[in-house]
């Protein structure tokens, strides 16, 4: 017997955010035979020594379970690493949880941290995992509007973005996809709004290492009165280019990280056991490691920076992470997307549409994003598909 629906199937949450418009250039990216300049990935190899230390732990049959938050060799090498990088002195056995890759340490510690009716505030141009995350952690976001060239905020607008409800600000620096860096000065700010409206700081600091123009990294959790009230997102992704090992963490204080252990649990039970004894040999990479990682990145900066520039675009210089976020109006496309859907399908170069990183697409309209994660060839062929624009 039929009948009929009385039921929707599928959530409000899933209502109100779509599929990853990054990802999707991806696949168009498969589809044209385009270079992808979207999605923030290398396409050069890891460190040999990481490469070698996963394999040897697979070999040595290291392929079950590790303690559910975290292998205790890779705790203890990343508590030795942020002592000497942040001057952070982290307990390996009660502050970090290990997760499958950062996505999912933002995730959990927001469902950890968040009540139905609380506040999450945002800046916007935002990596585009932060709203649905608000909305699948049940908070409300608020936006403060990051302003180009330099991507500052107004002051008066953060303040005003504060209130009872707020239980959390999202912070990504250096930022994707703006490459800003907070200064020390606009994070004493922030702290200052997070201990007066007693609000947690959740920090992505995946591109800490990847620094330009003598940017200085700043992690929130430093400054005074903030190492109680913040979670520090981070993993092996960017520094060490292995996106797709998808081993992440977060570092908090004992009770919040109680908490996001046990969502993090059920979410995931565990990141992969071999990657995170290999996790352990980078968190001991030497520094002259990560000073050749942003000088190299640098160099990938300057390549795409002088295409884009020699094309036409007004692109903002960033000052951390590997991305270009430009102005498009002197192309004359109707908006973001359709240029980018040109861009792909007939320059064979991938970007991602500006619009996908505001609350309200129209802000983001006349602009695209750029990543330059690539090999300096790959740059140099993406440039000349990219002259072909002038024509």
């Amino acid at each position: 017997m039929h009948r009929s629906r009385t039921k929707k199937l599928t959530s409000h949450k899933a209502d109100h955010f779509t599929e990853s418009v990054i990802r999707e250039m991806t696949r168009l990216a498969h589809r044209y035979q385009a270079i992808n300049l979207a999605q923030g990935f290398p396409d050069f190899p890891a460190p040999a020594e990481i490469k070698r230390a996963a394999m040897e732990a697979i070999a040595a049959d290291i392929n079950q379970y590790a303690i559910t938050w975290g292998a205790k060799s890779f705790r203890d090498a990343l508590a030795e690493k942020v002592k000497w990088y942040l001057g952070l002195e982290i307990d390996p056995e009660t502050e970090i949880t290990v997760t499958c890759g950062s996505t999912e340490a933002m995730i959990a510690a927001m469902m950890a941290v968040i009540n139905p009716g609380d506040e999450v505030i945002i800046f916007e141009p935002f990596y585009e995992n932060y709203g649905p995350d608000a909305i699948l952690s049940g908070a409300t976001p608020r936006f403060v509007t990051l302003h180009p060239p330099d991507w500052t905020f107004d002051p008066d607008e953060l303040k005003a973005a504060f209130n009872r409800r707020t239980k959390a600000i999202i912070l990504n620096t250096p930022n994707n996809p703006t490459g800003k860096v907070f200064t020390r000065q606009e994070l004493e700010f922030i702290a200052d709004l997070c201990i007066r409206w007693d609000a947690i700081a959740i920090t992505d600091e995946i591109y800490e290492h990847i620094l330009y123009d003598g940017a200085e990294h700043v992690a929130i959790a430093t400054l005074p009165g903030m190492r109680e009230r913040t979670v520090t997102i981070n993993g092996l992704s960017k520094t060490y280019s292995v996106t797709g090992w998808r081993v992440g963490y977060a570092i908090a204080p004992w009770e919040i990280t109680s908490a996001i252990r046990k969502v993090h649990d059920f979410l995931t039970v565990g990141a992969a056991a071999p990657l995170q004894e290999a996790g352990a040999v980078a968190m001991r990479m030497p520094p002259s490691y990560y000073r050749e990682l942003a000088a190299q990145y640098a160099e990938r900066r300057e390549v795409l920076w002088r295409a884009l520039i020699e094309t036409g675009f007004r692109p903002y210089r960033p000052r951390g992470a590997y991305y270009i976020i430009t102005e498009i109006d002197e192309f004359g496309f109707p908006d973001d997307v359709a240029f980018a859907e040109y861009l792909v399908k007939e320059i064979g170069v991938a970007v991602v549409p500006g619009s996908s990183f505001y609350q309200h697409p129209e802000k983001g309209r006349r602009q695209v994003r750029f990543s330059f994660s690539k090999k300096v060839e790959t740059l140099q062929e993406a440039a000349n598909r990219l002259r072909r624009l002038n024509a």
